[in-house]
């Protein structure tokens, strides 16, 4: 049995003007804070997962393909991870982490929801799903308030 680690990131800033677009992470919707700046939805946490599925397999989705999909129209990044996942192969995805640097909006009463979210897009038990947020105690864009971080650990095995 083999098995293999990817590891994603992605960060976005906030909006400088309301576009009217929500602000979405995880493909959960947060209210009370601006949505995020990006040609797509902008969701940070699923283009960190997107860049993990990369990390297990070594085609790059986020950017020249997720790019295209933009262009036709296709703003949900939950179609982007379900591009990311079609090259997995023989790999079978076993767990994933997720890290959420941030100031706003506050994600710890919405985790059960990120991780049933991302438990569903994964086809993962959501106990094999774990979100975790924090402010980085002010140290950097983040965790002043001017955008997110978003880190993803995934693990697959081979048999």
């Amino acid at each position: 049995m083999r098995v293999a680690t990817g590891l994603g990131q992605d960060s976005h800033r906030f909006e400088a003007a309301p576009s009217g677009k929500p602000l979405l992470l995880g493909g959960v919707r947060f209210e009370g804070a601006p949505a995020l700046d990006g040609n797509s939805d902008a969701d940070v946490l699923l283009h960190a997962l997107v860049n993990a599925l990369t990390g297990l397999h070594g085609v790059v989705v986020l950017g020249p393909v997720t790019d295209a999909l933009c262009r036709a129209g296709e703003k949900d990044s939950a179609a982007y991870v379900k591009e990311a996942l079609k090259h997995l192969g023989p790999l079978r995805l076993s767990h994933c982490s997720c890290s959420l640097e941030c100031a706003r909006p506050k994600v710890g009463p919405q985790i059960p929801d990120l991780r049933a979210r991302l438990a569903d897009l994964l086809d993962l038990p959501v106990r094999h799903v774990a979100v975790s947020a924090h402010s980085g105690e002010g140290l950097t864009a983040f965790g002043r308030g001017e955008g997110i971080l978003a880190t993803v650990a995934l693990t697959a095995m081979e048999d």
